[in-house]
């Protein structure tokens, strides 16, 4: 065969097509998969066009997190000479593979491309290693087909579960003992989904008090101190929002409190985000003011409610918009000022419904 690559690999079958998985020095990544920067049709080639907002965020997970950070394989077709040479272990052995050979990125273009940029500003990384499948090119309508396949069922984490594994996101380290540390939160608070179904038996998902934390926290530093807040904070919350309480004592079920209120809704936990974020400014008073909210309305049919937060359709309104005014009214009810733009915005609100 001449000149040659020469990787160790273990060899597997899948479809009745051999494929080889192999070990590849990172600084090599370079070499086998070069940057083509020429524009070519969506039709006549077998992967999307790289994304590049996507590789600074790969790029610094990688530089920020290099005695831990972790990629799975990258997935490639060889178009060119090679040849499979067994060692004496079954399934293992050496693949020779042309220098002249082609290799085409059926997935992962986007952790190769952020390797590169990586390496650019810390080449010690290009001895360590990734894994690479490779298999036989079969021609342009199969490696779009393995494009499509590899990536068609492919499912995407919920914010909420990745944010329940964080444990490099401080704030959703912080989130995740918030809600351990408030026990209607703890009980009522699905870890694993963004969206709750109509029977579910979480009233609320951890993605929802991540955000409202993200508001509360605004441009500050996770500390002893925030978490501390956000866990007083919301516990207060808890123990003076009547819906909720009525939900503990079973005077009230999930059913009725989802459909008769919105004390539930996302809107209103974004809206509480922004309560939060003015007490954790200005913290003095928090206890004698949050127990105010305990003489808000917050069932659907009341009129303040209307246009809003809830359309005249009666279903919610989820913007920021509804945030801001939900959490206008919420101020005006226990007593917090509204800065300038909350009173421009509850004017403009008011001349809208005239």
């Amino acid at each position: 065969m001449g000149y040659c690559y020469r990787f160790p690999v273990v060899k597997g079958t899948q479809a009745g097509r051999e494929y080889y998985i192999g070990m590849v020095p990172l600084n090599m990544l370079c070499k086998l998969f070069p940057e083509d920067d020429e524009y070519v049709l969506p039709e006549h080639r077998a992967q999307r066009k790289l994304n590049e907002s996507r590789l600074p965020v790969i790029t610094k997970y990688i530089l920020d997190n290099k005695d831990t950070y972790v990629f799975s394989a990258l997935t490639a077709s060889i178009d060119g000479k090679y040849e499979y040479i067994p060692s004496s272990i079954e399934e293992t052995g050496i693949l020779q593979i042309s220098l002249d050979a082609r290799f085409l990125i059926n997935d992962g273009q986007h952790r190769k491309a952020a390797i590169l940029a990586a390496l650019e500003e810390e080449p010690e990384l290009g001895d360590e290693t990734i894994s690479v499948v490779f298999f036989a090119d079969k021609g342009l309508k199969r490696s779009q087909q393995m494009f499509t396949d590899l990536n068609k069922h492919a499912v995407k984490t919920s914010n909420s579960i990745a944010e329940l594994y964080d444990s490099r996101d401080a704030l959703a380290v912080a989130t995740r003992n918030m809600v351990q540390a408030v026990p209607f939160f703890n009980e009522y608070v699905d870890k694993e989904r963004d969206i709750l179904g109509k029977f579910s038996s979480a009233l609320f998902t951890l993605n929802t008090f991540y955000t409202a934390n993200k508001r509360i926290l605004s441009r500050k530093n996770v500390d002893d101190r925030f978490l501390e807040f956000i866990i007083d904070f919301w516990t207060a919350v808890s123990e003076h929002m009547i819906p909720w309480i009525e939900l503990r004592k079973k005077e009230l079920s999930k059913m009725e409190l989802r459909e008769q209120y919105i004390a539930t809704q996302a809107v209103v936990i974004q809206a509480f985000g922004k309560i939060g974020a003015y007490y954790y400014t200005n913290s003095e008073g928090m206890n004698t003011s949050i127990e105010k909210i305990e003489e808000i309305n917050w069932k659907r049919s009341w009129d303040g409610w209307k246009l809003r937060v809830i359309r005249s359709n009666g279903r919610m309104i989820n913007n920021e918009s509804a945030i801001s005014l939900t959490a206008i009214v919420i101020k005006e009810q226990i007593g917090l000022p509204l800065n300038d733009d909350e009173i421009a915005q509850e004017s403009r609100f008011q001349n809208s419904i005239k």
